[in-house]
């Protein structure tokens, strides 16, 4: 019971569990208190602290006496606590809320640090004599001061957060009793559909500030939103202040990028609320489905290690795990895909036009991020520091998303930086009057924040991008220690408490970033604070080729982190003599294993510093390992082999099955006669002994003929294109590249299209229909990847208008791809291309999406796909082409190798111009002509058509193709998110679940 709850001598009687509400997560302003308080102004007895820098408290642990002085009136509780915002207005509603008056009060600032005294009186006026009473007030005090920090926001940091002398004035709240405060408070929201009605038009009244009497969809969906939020913002306090009780090794994920998907139906789903919504949504003549499509998509990132840290923060919080993601709030995201007359144009964007309901903006959770100026030497006690003198500075604000977990009461959170001018260069451009530079400042610092993967290939585009990874990671190791040093004295207990991920090299800085901290902010000597360094931070690696690797050139590091650096010098300079001792003096070797690469451009090899300092390196793939061990990395593989490790990626289920296809996520929970594989996906395993049964077969294909009916509609609104349902949908969607070979796909289909054009008209009778689908993003700069797009238009338009091949073949592009037009893509696909060049993707988590919806695979062995095999057995999938081993000995002799009479053929069409555009597609077809085939798409293109031809006799056996699209479900539970992290908590973070308890 809570020390609150046991005051019985004050009349105090809430209904149930009052410890639930009563937190600093409750609203400080609600109208009710037990009597009216009439509070005299505070007496302040020093000065402010006015730092124009953030400082980062040291915690000690608060304490509260009380004193019963004769010579007074009233009973002295004195509280000893750290500084920190909204503390006094916590200190003060505990007394309200026990019906106590506060008669007077002193603060006495010492330092980062203060004495209250309150003077408080009881209803009656009196003293409060009684020893019981006084214990039980002062666990009440510490309770609530213990709790008012949280992890999410209100965190007393940066400038907002320094607490500012000044006096409490009394509230005038009315006669409320402490019964009706705690009554408001207590529990939590409902549920039914008339609290949830309620909510809804409360919210469009109040917050969308319409009619409740005449309102939109996109209105609906506005208040809906927030009327969810609201429930996800009472399981997310309650997180966090579990976190915080049990103080916990702590997961920090770091990704640039999030593509976090529609919120709205995911978030229902989770907490376990969709049919309640849509049944209130219902009687107020709206339609859940319809509702939830007013929703855009968060721009936050690109393609598969975007969906992927979306996966895993889902698993995270399904998975108890007390963790935090951190990224960007991009304004503009990427860019939107604008096809037209077949050619790829870019436009930002602009996806918070319309406000994003699901975020928190914490203007008063902010860090300094510096760049540029000099480094000096100070001695200090005897010893020689370094300081950074930055010549900018901007600030990082802190918006916060709520991710839930499904099947527990645990919500984490990601918070996403974005960049705002400081204060402090803003001040002093108008105190000269210079406005217009003030303005450009602004403008100057949000562009830091403002698109996703800057172009580089000017040297302003790599300081762009260069400032975007440091501003992203300064912001979120600033946030990391305060937390840290919020509740720990000793930095030594430092690895016991952070664990922290590096997703990809992009992150790789706050190596750099923790090193600078410690040694310049908190002063520890090198080796304690690069052995703690090493203890926290891991890597998860996605590249395949070492060329791939990013670099950043000396000369902009050191004009833009002059500091990181030396530090960088250092470590290189430590690594480099403890590699002598191991390996000799092989300077070939060395060389390579240097962080700093010498060469006509100077540069910082980001990745040989993440891999020298991180106590694991990831691979995301069995074949991946093995690239990394013994291609990318193999230098650092035979120096520690024991850093190396592997967990294969994996997508949740509850995303990409739940959500995306309801039809089948009923199906499965019918056959299975349980909903638990929701969270333990190896029970879908359970649908190997129904592949067989008929019955199942017949409700399989009724679902999948919905949800093609679905994706047809959408093809024919967008495109105009109208399909049949009859034909194979075969599908490709993913980013353009040529490693990823849409351009075999796209010479497969002229392949099928010229062969149909050939055939006797009784011939054609016999044809499988196919309806072809590619969608996907080229990268602005990346002529080779739009002609592609172009061509794939080019060949569609000649196919889907020829008359005499009817339906038995369409060609679709389908344009911005992105997750929620993969939510209707996938369920509704029968057969997914996965046909990148062996050896070229690391894992390929869009493959293992498909799988789960029952769609048939065409791959080349890469990636996952090997272990995919595994699952489902090589004969419920259509493999192809040269296996890993072989490509380089093929990529010798590719320039004497002849291709293939149909290989030959489709090419000389797209060259001759029998779809147009001649001279455009002439380097696309000269670099497969002239041996500069990189991508071996001659040498697999007869295996590739027999691959094809396969599925079409497949598809033809409709009720075998069913059974094999079961049995594709049946063995995707092993490429499930939740065991990828559970492989990572055990065997990389340390980290353990923290469930938050159902009813605190």
């Amino acid at each position: 019971m809570s020390a609150i709850s046991s005051l019985s001598p004050f009349k105090f009687t809430p209904s149930h569990n009052p410890q639930r509400r009563f937190s600093p997560s409750s609203n400080p302003h609600r109208p009710f208190s037990p009597r009216p308080i009439f509070l005299k102004p505070l007496k302040v007895t020093s000065q402010e602290s006015s730092q124009a820098q953030p400082q980062i408290i040291t915690p000690v642990k608060p304490t509260i006496t009380y004193q019963n002085d004769a010579a007074l009136d009233s009973t002295c509780f004195v509280i000893k606590a750290k500084n920190r915002i909204g503390l006094l207005q916590v200190i003060t509603r505990v007394f309200k809320v026990l019906g106590l008056v506060i008669e007077k009060a002193e603060v006495d600032f010492e330092g980062e640090f203060f004495v209250k005294k309150f003077y408080v009186t009881d209803s009656n006026g009196e003293r409060i004599e009684e020893k019981e009473n006084l214990e039980r007030i002062e666990k009440a005090l510490l309770e609530a001061i213990d709790g008012c920090n949280f992890d999410y926001g209100g965190e007393a940091v940066g400038k907002r957060g320094v607490m500012r002398r000044g006096e409490i004035v009394g509230d005038g709240m009315g006669k409320a009793k402490a019964e009706r405060m705690f009554g408001l408070m207590d529990g939590f929201l409902k549920n039914d559909p008339v609290s949830l009605q309620k909510s809804i038009l409360d919210h469009v009244e109040y917050t969308v500030a319409r009619s409740r009497f005449n309102f939109d969809d996109f209105e609906a969906y506005q208040a809906l939103s927030h009327s969810v939020r609201d429930r996800l913002i009472e399981r997310w306090h309650d997180t966090h202040q579990h976190f915080k009780k049990k103080d916990p090794k702590r997961l920090y994920f770091l990704s640039l990028e999030f593509l976090m998907g529609r919120t709205l139906s995911n978030s229902v789903i989770n907490l376990g609320i969709r049919d309640q919504y849509a049944d209130a949504l219902s009687q107020l003549g709206f339609d859940f489905e319809v509702v939830a499509e007013q929703e855009g998509d968060a721009a936050l990132g690109n393609g598969g290690l975007a969906r992927l840290s979306a996966c895993q923060m889902d698993s995270l919080a399904t998975l108890d795990y007390p963790a935090m993601g951190y990224g960007l709030r991009y304004q503009f995201g990427l860019f939107r895909q604008i096809i037209l007359d077949g050619f790829q144009h870019e436009q930002p964007d602009y996806w918070l036009n319309f406000g994003n309901p699901w975020e928190i903006e914490r203007v008063h959770v902010s860090y300094p991020v510096k760049f540029y100026g000099t480094v000096k030497e100070e001695f200090v006690n005897g010893e020689t520091r370094k300081a950074w003198v930055p010549g900018e500075m901007v600030e990082a604000v802190a918006y916060d998303n709520p991710i839930p977990g499904y099947g527990t009461r645990n919500a984490i959170n990601l918070r996403l930086w974005a960049a705002k001018p400081s204060g402090q260069y803003d001040m002093e451009s108008y105190n000269t009057g210079d406005y217009i530079n003030a303005v450009f400042n602004r403008q100057k610092a949000e562009t830091i924040s403002s698109v996703l993967y800057p172009d580089d290939r000017s040297y302003q585009g790599k300081e762009l991008r260069l400032k975007q990874q440091y501003f992203f990671v300064s912001a979120s190791i600033q946030d990391i220690i305060r937390r840290f040093k919020d509740v720990n004295s000793n930095f030594d207990d430092f690895p016991e408490k952070v664990a922290l991920q590096l997703t990809d090299t992009h992150p790789s800085l706050s190596i750099v970033e923790v090193m600078r901290i410690l040694l310049d902010e908190e002063h520890l000597a090198w080796k304690k604070a690069w052995d703690i360094v090493c203890k926290i931070s891991s890597f998860t690696t996605h590249t395949v080729i070492l060329e791939g690797l990013e670099k950043i050139p000396v000369d902009l590091l050191e004009s833009l982190l002059p500091r990181h650096l030396q530090i960088i010098y250092e470590i290189n300079q430590m690594f480099m003599e403890e590699w002598k001792k191991k390996i000799g003096n092989d300077y070939a070797r060395l060389s390579r294993m240097s962080i700093v690469e010498e060469g006509s451009v100077k540069s910082i090899r980001v990745a040989n510093l993440s891999v020298a300092c991180c106590h694991t390196v990831n691979g995301v793939s069995r074949v991946h390992s093995e690239i990394i061990k013994s291609k990318v990395f193999k230098d650092f593989y035979e120096v520690w082999p024991e850093k190396f490790q592997y967990k294969t990626n994996g997508v949740t289920q509850r995303r990409w099955v739940v959500v995306s296809n309801p039809g089948l996520s009923a199906l499965i929970t019918k056959y299975l006669g349980t909903e638990a594989w929701i969270r333990n996906v190896d029970l879908l395993s359970g649908l190997r002994q129904h592949a067989s049964d008929l019955a199942l077969h017949q409700d399989w294909k009724m679902v999948k003929k919905v949800n093609k009916t679905r994706l047809a509609e959408y093809i024919e609104m967008m495109s105009g294109v109208k399909v049949s349902l009859d034909a194979m949908f075969d599908v490709q969607i993913k980013r353009i590249h040529e490693y990823k070979r849409q351009l075999l796909n796209i010479l497969g289909v002229i392949h099928r299209y010229d062969c149909i054009k050939n055939m006797a008209k009784g011939d054609r009778m016999k044809v499988v229909p196919r309806v072809c689908i590619i969608g996907g993003k080229a990268a602005p700069g990346y002529e080779a990847a739009k002609k592609i797009i172009k061509l794939c238009h080019a060949v569609a338009e000649t196919i889907n208008n020829d008359t005499e091949i009817g339906d038995l073949l369409k060609l679709v592009f389908i344009p911005d791809y992105n997750v929620s037009v993969a939510e209707l893509v996938i369920p509704g696909s029968d057969l997914s291309q996965h046909i990148s060049t062996a050896g070229h993707e690391a894992s390929g988590t869009g493959s293992m999406k498909f799988l789960m919806n029952g769609c048939l695979l065409l791959a080349t062995a890469d990636g996952s796909t090997v272990e995919i095999i595994e699952e489902i057995g090589v004969d419920n999938v259509f493999i192809f082409g040269a296996k890993m081993s072989e490509v380089p000995a093929l990529r010798e002799k590719v320039a004497s190798t002849k291709a293939s009479l149909q290989f030959s053929r489709v090419v000389r069409m797209v060259k001759d111009g029998y779809f147009g555009f001649k001279d455009y597609f002439k380097s696309l077809c000269d670099n497969l002509e002239n041996g500069d085939d990189f991508y071996l798409l001659g040498s697999d293109f007869a295996s590739y058509l027999e691959a094809q031809a396969a599925a079409d006799r497949a598809f033809a056996d409709q009720e075998k193709w069913t059974e094999m699209s079961i049995l594709c479900t049946a063995g995707s539970g092993r490429f499930s998110s939740d065991r990828t992290i559970e492989e990572y908590a055990k065997k990389t973070w340390g980290i353990e679940p923290c469930k938050c308890p159902s009813d605190s």
